[in-house]
């Protein structure tokens, strides 16, 4: 399994906001993409995902290019989202929530049944908070929730937007500690974020990514003694490792 981002352009309307970027995620890998805000990281995972459509470029996943490929069918075919923001449907309990991680999914009740007991054994608290609805739970909790969601779609490529963001340093640290048990699981992990220190600590490579174009690619470990990332990106306090 391999996903391979070659020379993709993407716009919103006249404005260029991924130029020719390429990037490959190997399996059993997390990778990681690091910038500043608007740099164009969430756009990038949208492309993958199917949101935005490319305007140049393609996308190939297993050897298949689906760069025309419609969202929901590439679900299926292994790559899930967990977006910013989370997206949790606030009104839906938090079994419904993770029921419709697999709605275009064709699973038995069995199947299921194995599907949500490893999501909360990953995250207990989802479990003793099952019956409650998504929006009453804390902003950590949502993160699992909306992490929870798209493991239930049995990906093979996770794709994960800012999963610290808003959140308190205890609960950002479960968060990445999560994120790596996940990994050891067997799942491949695009992972976009802010936090640079908990990336880089968390991933095997690592893109730097600066107004739409990739400017630095490297091992993890590598870019966190980069001068230039270290100067960038790897402030102390909020980010600091636990």
């Amino acid at each position: 399994m391999r996903l391979e981002i070659k020379d993709i352009h993407v716009h919103y309307g006249k404005i260029e906001a991924i130029k020719g970027i390429s990037v490959v995620v190997n399996e059993g890998e997390i990778v990681t993409l690091i910038g500043a805000n608007g740099a164009g990281k969430t756009t990038t995972l949208k492309t993958i995902s199917g949101l935005r459509p490319i305007s140049s470029g393609s996308i190939f996943f297993d050897g298949k290019d689906i760069s025309k490929m419609a969202a929901h069918d590439r679900v299926r075919l292994g790559i899930s989202q967990a977006p910013e923001g989370r997206g949790i449907f606030s009104g839906m309990t938090v079994l419904e929530n993770l029921e419709m991680g697999k709605y275009h999914l064709k699973m038995k009740k069995s199947e299921i049944a194995t599907d949500l007991e490893r999501i909360y054994n990953l995250f207990p608290r989802l479990k003793e908070r099952a019956t409650q609805a998504g929006g009453t739970l804390s902003g950590g909790e949502q993160q699992m929730l909306a992490i929870g969601r798209a493991l239930m779609a049995r990906p093979k490529v996770l794709l994960l937007d800012e999963p610290s963001m808003g959140l308190a340093p205890q609960m950002i640290a479960n968060i990445f500690r999560i994120i790596t048990e996940i990994n050891k699981q067997g799942v491949t992990i695009l992972l976009v974020e802010q936090n640079a220190q908990q990336a880089l600590s968390r991933a095997h490579r690592a893109y730097v990514l600066e107004t739409g174009s990739i400017t630095k690619e490297a091992k993890a470990s590598d870019l966190l003694n980069d001068p230039h990332v270290k100067a960038a990106y790897l402030g102390t306090g909020a980010n600091e490792i636990f």
